[in-house]
């Protein structure tokens, strides 16, 4: 969608708000004619803010709405496996946290190389400072990249993603990537970013993040972008004030993750 609006001459505005307004629909759509929804995965972009839109219209518990974030995730361990020319099933953990694109969050500390921790490898002869930056900008403009080469986002690996997320909600095996999840407790209100999380037959659960204060700090900024996307979105009139929320969705008041 990214490059069909660039073509069409609309602006980054434009979009954010025509996709957020087809989510206040879709959510409304969930209200009236499938409440009882077991799960919902939101793919479309900026999905943090179509995921949280679609949730506030719909109704329902936090547990039952996530979004497609693990791509990010899934890219980082590739690239590693590319540089490091080793299978990607060696690679365990590999995370990447908050948003997307220039304002995620990619952690180095949760992930292990054959059995070694990341960190005690980068800065190595095996992946110098300098190649591991490179990763990380490859992994942040990932999404970007596709939709410049082929002029439209990619659709194979979301709907593969997507059907693993939901059928871990339905009961088969979990699903262990990072998802986008609703977020409000002492740290990060009334926001739905990328979490570590886990899918099953009981919705979405979270789980704590712990990363150096570096990531930490990468981790906050990705947050307050967030907040930024959605205090525009309240602007342009598609959702209200945070402190009316509850008149639309009674569980977003309550502590999540």
């Amino acid at each position: 969608s990214g490059g069909a609006a660039r073509k069409a001459g609309m602006t980054r505005e434009d979009l954010l708000k025509g996709n957020a307004q087809i989510a206040e629909q879709f959510g409304k759509d969930v209200r009236q004619y499938c409440p009882d929804v077991k799960h919902i995965v939101v793919i479309f972009n900026p999905a943090d803010i179509t995921g949280l839109v679609t949730l506030l219209y719909s109704g329902v518990e936090p547990s039952r709405v996530t979004t497609l974030a693990a791509l990010d995730s899934t890219r980082l361990r590739s690239e590693l496996s590319k540089y490091l020319k080793i299978p990607a099933d060696e690679i365990v953990n590999s995370r990447t946290y908050g948003g997307h694109g220039e304002q995620m969050a990619v952690f180095a500390s949760t992930t292990t190389v054959d059995g070694k921790p990341l960190v005690d490898i980068i800065g190595t002869p095996s992946l110098p400072l300098e190649e591991w930056i490179n990763i990380k900008q490859r992994v942040i403009q990932g999404g970007k990249n596709i939709i410049d080469l082929r002029g439209r986002s990619s659709f194979q690996s979301p709907a593969y993603l997507s059907i693993e997320m939901i059928a871990a909600a339905m009961g088969g095996q979990p699903f262990r990537w990072p998802a986008g999840a609703y977020v409000n407790n002492d740290r990060f209100k009334h926001i739905m970013m990328a979490m570590e999380t886990t899918i099953s037959k009981n919705g979405v659960e979270c789980k704590p993040i712990n990363g150096t204060p570096e990531e930490e700090k990468e981790l906050e900024k990705s947050y307050e972008h967030l907040c930024k996307l959605r205090d525009e979105v309240i602007e342009m009139g598609v959702m209200p004030p945070i402190a009316e929320w509850h008149r639309l969705n009674p569980y977003m008041d309550k502590k999540t993750c």
